[in-house]
């Protein structure tokens, strides 16, 4: 009796695909194809996709509401929509100008890297990166840095820190997370994305951009 007990247990936390869970996963590929291939909106397909589902299994769909961790969304809208202003008003833009105008080439990859941490852990670090390699551009025209230790390094240093609570991976963490004590493991999100922004820039420019200057 005792093996058969064990087969059932271990089919018991087998996920079988019933029709729901195939229309699910059918709209997520609906999505993905409708963002990336048709180049549409990706926030009215998710919400598109919701209201199809919803229409389709509305008994199964009930209680989806009461799952979203409506908390994390709240802050990652607001941090999303700080972080537009600021784009917008050119504040961003300013401070890497600025950073770029400095005369010392290797102090200038080091702030543009504490820049690109920074900034990246409340917004995309692609869009990111995208605006600020063209501000290394002019030092790395002169040969005084090397290229590809001046893009490693900012992209190592933007990318890294995406496990902050405030930037969208993080914000999947926290939502997803199963634990007792949420407030803990964000505190503990916010400190090692805190850590990585004070620590990450300096290696990288250490270890990448230092090596290759002069």
């Amino acid at each position: 009796a005792a093996p058969a007990e064990g087969e059932e247990a271990e089919g018991a936390g087998v996920v079988g695909l019933d029709r729901d869970r195939a229309l699910t996963l059918g709209g997520l590929v609906v999505l993905v194809l409708g963002t990336l291939v048709l180049d549409l909106d990706v926030g009215l397909m998710s919400l598109t996709i919701a209201v199809v589902l919803s229409v389709i299994s509305p008994k199964a769909c009930r209680k989806a509401p009461s799952e979203v961790a409506w908390p994390t969304v709240l802050l990652v809208c607001g941090v999303l929509t700080y972080v537009a202003v600021l784009e917008e008003m050119g504040t961003i833009d300013y401070a890497g100008h600025a950073v770029a105008d400095v005369g010392v080439p290797v102090l200038a990859a080091l702030l543009l890297c504490y820049i690109g941490a920074i900034v990246s852990a409340f917004a995309s670090s692609t869009a990111l990166m995208g605006a600020l390699i063209p501000l290394a551009v002019p030092f790395l025209l002169d040969g005084s840095i090397g290229a590809i230790g001046m893009v490693t390094a900012l992209a190592v240093s933007a990318t890294v820190v995406d496990v902050s609570p405030f930037s969208t991976n993080g914000a999947i963490v926290m939502a997803n997370v199963k634990v007792t004590d949420r407030d803990a493991f964000y505190r503990r999100l916010l400190t090692y994305g805190g850590v990585v922004v004070a620590v990450v820039p300096l290696l990288t420019w250490l270890v990448f951009v230092v090596p290759g200057f002069g």
